[in-house]
């Protein structure tokens, strides 16, 4: 009995030291499949060392979530879309799991575990790197991908370096970055979605994990591509389509889309660290104007607080802030408020108490509040991941319309303090799933731009403009964004091309970065080439900080407002084309700002050090920026006819040309077979501009497509019915132009259509319903003469653009025309 107790010690022994040892294993492997059930769309799998669930999303999407514990229920601040009923083919054996769609198939090997993803006449779109697949170091969890011959990787959202992510690796945590490298990572959101892309085919893959994630593209290996969180279920969308503009739809299909943004936040903006008081606000507005310089926005900073203390207004400062803003709206502009989510901890103060009463803060693990400090001092701040956190922030949101407010801007959200150093061990409610900063950091500037995006919805009388900072995937349902805290310096503006591309690589439309740097000064040609860009991003603002040389356009002398005039007065032109992109955004996804990558994803150049910062301008303009001391520059156009946009000179595709670079002349060109609309110059989008919308056509070889969408730019008619949309196709095979029949119960403020034909050698065979069609040539210039009637103004002379036009009456029916 005594030598029997004494083995059983022996063996209980044993077994606890291996169990104690199999739990400090420095790498826990995923392990084989012990056990699968299989579902109508998805597969549960138990392994060695976790638990996972395989899921038919759609035809193109399979989503994977793997981990150690039995898997929680289902929870996403990013995704909305539902998965769809499709037809899915689920079988196993001995050795694999097969998962096979319309789209692609899945094949899930059992020893050991791992997935592969192939098109259905078998090409490998992706595999786990064998021998790694997933793996758990202590609580961080990686998935390891084999790296395809070839592989590239674009996107990640905002994330600095070259459009190419291939050989780096990155990490997802929002920072506050005053004045960022243009190498610096992190940055201020994250974006956990790239695109893959090799051998003629494109995936993408969206990891929905709000942790710390850390994506290694073969940085300092030559194996993997890898991407993990330092904690949580790996959770992630694997999406295959033919075409990256398809990735894109399907990944905002899930992440959701923008809504219509009002009208007048297109238009050109102007802020700075800080305007005030009420008479600066007020100079600059009438300025602007007095200057014939289009504009729609004005933004205040901090400054417009009382002591920097939210929901506030400085009363030396801005004495009545609803005055000042009814009068500037009645000048044409709309202001733009900057929040902090910081609350001032003071006794007696209204929105500290409010938020003291109504139990809407971040605590520790002691029921006592967090306290950080930021600009008004030491704060308490909300949680913005609670339903009552929430709540009360839009109900706080009525203090600025009963301002007079059309904009709320979130800064310092994500989340910001002095010291940048937030306690990990401070709580949040996360949606009943409370949580500690480590899982909430990511998706606490979403949270707070979506609850300033409701409140705005909810209290405003018209479209809101919501913009932050900080956000996670899925923040374009709620905001635009924009690049943070830049230099004026050459290579941030390219920087900021990029981080642009990238994001609307990403799913995000509606991006911006600080028109001349908001850090340091722009020399006169820096800031000249910098607002002659940014009539080519989708949000358009000039901003500089405190302590720098004033930025506003007429700042740099005569010659460069000049300049700049020509630039935003041609941004106001392109707002019909701007606005149906917009409207397109809204409906698939496809960013503003478009990397060649979306169009021409596999041809080599594009990713070429030299063209990375190209891009496309809706479908219809490329950009080639360059550094504004160059005096030459080298770009790449794809294949395709491409015209200068100033001149009309045509150009063909699948060539490098080197251009002369001038001081003011954007490297502008448009695609052949383009379709766009122009109306004529106005001051501000509350304006009304002449009777006749002017098409141009540029001639191609390849049919194209455009929808050309209005409204009444500011309400929710829209989505009863008040819109006018109008699809206009141009087809260079059967020689035939086409204006659908319009769509939509709303009038379009244009009675007639003025047609103009680039690039076409002969319009005398032009017929409308078979009748022949008279028209006339005439010289055309898209700035300079067509804005200025003072000859020195007109940098881009209209002699070489000799345009045939011909009028149509704006009917609601189909029109036909024939070349």
């Amino acid at each position: 009995m005594k030598f029997r107790n004494i083995f059983y010690q022996f063996i209980f022994a044993l077994v606890f030291s291996l169990s104690a040892f199999s739990q400090t294993k420095p790498v826990i492997q995923i392990g084989q499949v012990k056990d699968v059930k299989i579902g109508k769309q998805d597969v549960d799998i138990t392994l060695d060392n976790a638990f996972a669930k395989i899921s038919v999303y759609s035809s193109s999407v399979i989503r994977v979530r793997i981990d150690q514990k039995v898997l929680d229920a289902d929870f996403s601040y990013a995704v909305v879309g539902k998965p769809l009923d499709v037809k899915s083919v689920i079988t196993q054996n001995d050795q694999e799991i097969s998962i096979t769609t319309d789209s692609l198939k899945a094949v899930i090997q059992k020893k050991p575990f791992s997935i592969a993803f192939y098109t259905l006449d078998g090409k490998v779109i992706n595999e786990d790197e064998k021998g790694l697949t997933t793996s758990w170091v202590s609580s961080s969890v990686t998935n390891y991908k084999k790296m395809q011959a070839d592989e590239h990787f674009v996107g990640l959202g905002e994330k600095t370096g070259n459009l190419d992510r291939k050989g780096n690796g990155y990490t997802n945590w929002n920072s506050d970055v005053y004045g960022y490298a243009v190498t610096a990572d992190p940055l201020y959101s994250t974006i956990p979605f790239y695109i893959g892309l090799h051998h003629g085919l494109n995936y993408g893959l969206f990891l929905d994990n709000t942790y710390q994630s850390d994506f290694n593209f073969g940085a300092s290996n030559n194996r993997f591509s890898s991407f993990g969180a330092r904690g949580g279920e790996l959770n992630y969308y694997f999406i295959y389509h033919k075409k990256v503009a398809d990735i894109i739809r399907s990944y905002t299909y899930l992440t959701g889309r923008m809504p219509l943004p009002p009208m007048w936040s297109l238009g050109y903006q102007q802020n700075r660290y800080s305007y005030y008081p009420e008479a600066e606000v007020m100079r600059i507005a009438n300025t602007l104007r007095e200057k014939k310089i289009p504009a729609d926005g004005i933004t205040l900073d901090i400054h417009y607080m009382d002591a920097y203390k939210l929901f506030t207004w400085n009363k030396d400062r801005f004495p009545n802030p609803l005055k000042m803003n009814t009068d500037l709206n009645k000048l044409g502009f709309k202001t733009t408020v900057i929040v902090d989510p910081g609350i001032k901890v003071e006794k007696g103060a209204g929105a500290y108490e409010r938020g003291i009463n109504d139990n809407i803060y971040i605590k520790y693990l002691d029921g006592e509040p967090y306290t950080g400090q930021v600009w008004p001092g030491w704060c308490n701040f909300p949680d913005f991941t609670s339903i009552k956190g929430r709540a009360w922030w839009r109900n706080e949101v009525k203090f600025f319309s009963a301002s007079g407010v059309s904009g709320i801007w979130n800064d310092m959200n994500e989340i910001a303090t002095w010291g940048q150093k937030m306690p990990d061990n401070v709580l949040f409610d996360y949606d009943g799933k409370q949580t500690s900063h480590l899982q909430a950091h990511n998706v606490y500037g979403l949270q707070m731009a979506r609850s300033s995006y409701e409140g705005a919805k909810e209290e405003f009388k018209e479209r809101p403009f919501i913009l932050t900072r900080s956000g996670y995937a899925g923040l374009q349902r709620y905001t635009a964004i924009w690049t943070g805290d830049n230099r004026a310096e050459d290579d941030h503006m390219l920087a900021g091309v990029r981080l642009m591309n990238s994001l609307g690589l990403s799913g995000v439309a509606f991006s911006g970065m600080d028109i001349g740097g908001f850090t340091g000064n722009p020399t006169p040609a820096l800031y000249t080439r910098w607002i002659e860009l940014g009539a080519f991003t989708p949000y358009y603002r000039n901003h500089t900080a405190l302590n720098t040389k004033s930025s506003e356009p007429w700042s740099f002398g005569e010659d460069v407002l000049d300049i700049a005039r020509n630039y935003i007065s041609l941004r106001y032109q392109l707002l019909p084309y701007l606005y149906s992109n917009f409207y397109e955004a809204t409906q698939s996804g496809l960013p503003i700002m478009r990397s060649l990558a979306i169009n021409y994803t596999h041809d080599p150049k594009i990713l070429d050090a030299q063209f990375q910062n190209q891009y496309e301008f809706g479908n219809a303009f490329m950009v080639a920026p360059f550094e504004s001391s160059k005096e030459y520059g080298k770009i790449y156009f794809p294949t395709g006819n491409w015209y200068d946009l100033f001149t009309d000179a045509k150009l063909a595709g699948n060539q490098e040309k080197i251009i002369q670079l001038n001081a003011n002349k954007l490297p502008v060109f448009v695609k052949g077979g383009s379709i766009i609309p122009q109306q004529s110059l106005i001051q501000n989008t509350g304006e009304k501009p002449t009777d006749t919308l002017t098409i141009h056509i540029y001639k191609g070889d390849v049919a194209n497509s455009f929808v050309y969408y209005e409204d009444d730019g500011k309400s929710y008619n829209y989505e009863k019915g008040g819109f006018y949309k109008r699809l206009i196709t141009f087809d260079p095979v059967k020689k035939l132009i086409n204006f659908n029949q319009v769509e939509g119960d709303y009038k379009s403020q244009f009675k007639f259509i003025k047609l103009a034909f680039h690039g076409f050698e002969s319009t005398s065979g032009f017929k409308i319903e078979n009748k022949k069609i008279d028209y006339t040539t005439s010289k055309f210039a898209w700035m300079g003469a067509a804005n200025n009637t003072d000859p020195q103004a007109n940098p881009y002379p209209p002699e070489n653009c000799l345009i045939k036009f011909f009028l149509i009456k704006n009917e609601a029916g189909s029109i036909l025309i024939n070349y």
